[in-house]
């Protein structure tokens, strides 16, 4: 397949472009199981990792600077759905602030955890710090995360270009009805910025469940009573609190070392 063989989308009343204004809606993103990756160097990853997208999407002047890339797709890829579009198009539905021209579709597809330890997510709110602690996660070999029904949504565009790589390689689950904690038998962990045992010299089971809260309010009240410890990084006094991803990078090296 050349570009002489993409189907070639010139109107954005077209169907494939206002489905992909839709994708930057949650609620379309549920609804139609399916989610948007605007970032070249995730798609790429997550071919060779075996993560197919279904549609590819990309603008005129993209085509001419990565001729490479597209035919490492062509000889990769197993969808049949190549379209080729204009820049103004990629600008109407793209969620970023400068759009990358590129755009695949993937099928969100459930994920299940394996049996190592987890990383429960209490309230992260922010895409960049969510992306963020998905990386950092994924360098110290935590691979299970959960996200409870107030973390921002995974599928936020801001989320995967923050996790980049990571995005695909992680077991990820959401709690949607607030139970899964009260379900889990591995011993929770409970974060804290002021309160608990410091992390230098604190003993770990072997599987655990580590919770980290959100930098404004931190674990809900009900998840600490859950827990069975909890963890603090001890800091100077000159600072009250670290940023919920830092912390995070922080507790995952320590904790993968004990």
């Amino acid at each position: 397949m050349s570009i002489e063989d993409y189907q070639k989308i010139i109107s954005s009343d077209n169907k494939q472009i206002k489905i992909l204004e839709k994708l930057n809606s949650k609620k379309y993103r549920e609804e139609f199981s399916q989610f948007i990756v605007e970032n070249l160097a995730i798609i790429l990853d997550a071919l060779k990792d075996g993560h197919d997208f279904e549609s590819l999407f990309v603008t005129e002047e993209f085509a001419a600077k990565h001729p490479e890339q597209l035919l490492y797709f062509k000889n990769n890829s197993q969808a049949k759905n190549f379209y080729l579009i204009d820049s103004k198009l990629n600008k109407k539905y793209s969620g970023l602030d400068t759009p990358s021209g590129i755009t695949a579709i993937y099928s969100i597809k459930k994920k299940e955890l394996d049996k190592s330890s987890v990383i429960y997510l209490n309230g992260i709110s922010d895409p960049g710090n969510l992306g963020t602690i998905m990386r950092s996660a994924l360098a110290f070999n935590f691979v299970n995360l959960v996200l409870d029904r107030d973390c921002v949504d995974l599928y936020n565009s801001k989320v995967i270009n923050a996790a980049k790589d990571s995005f695909f390689k992680l077991n990820i689950i959401e709690d949607k009805n607030g139970k899964w904690l009260t379900k889990n038998k591995l011993p929770i962990y409970a974060t804290s910025s002021h309160i608990g045992e410091g992390l230098a010299k604190f003993k770990s089971a072997k599987v655990f469940c580590l919770v980290l809260g959100s930098e404004s309010h931190g674990v809900d009240e009900e998840i600490i009573k859950l827990a069975e410890k909890k963890i603090k990084i001890e800091i100077s006094k000159d600072i009250e609190s670290l940023n919920v991803a830092a912390a995070a990078a922080i507790l995952f090296y320590e904790l993968s070392n004990k």
